[in-house]
């Protein structure tokens, strides 16, 4: 079992993390490079936010929902 683990760990730490490792060095020469991929995340998120927002938008224009206290069968 520790072998296994251990094994685990190796590839981990020699193989999955070596972008990182990069990321790490860079960022002590410049920062701005560094944190590229990051400011692509949120970018990318952001973007995502505001065309969720603007079909939740379109949704409550188009299709009316049913707001009436009998529009579902529990109460």
């Amino acid at each position: 079992m520790r072998d296994l683990l251990e094994g685990v760990a190796y590839i981990f730490e020699n193989y999955l993390f070596v972008p990182f490792n990069y990321l790490k060095a860079l960022e002590l020469k410049n920062w701005w490079a560094a944190s590229t991929v990051s400011w692509i995340f949120i970018i990318i998120g952001f973007v995502a936010f505001i065309y969720w927002m603007r079909e939740l938008n379109n949704y409550n224009k188009t299709e009316p929902e049913d707001k009436s206290m009998s529009a579902h069968s529990y109460m």
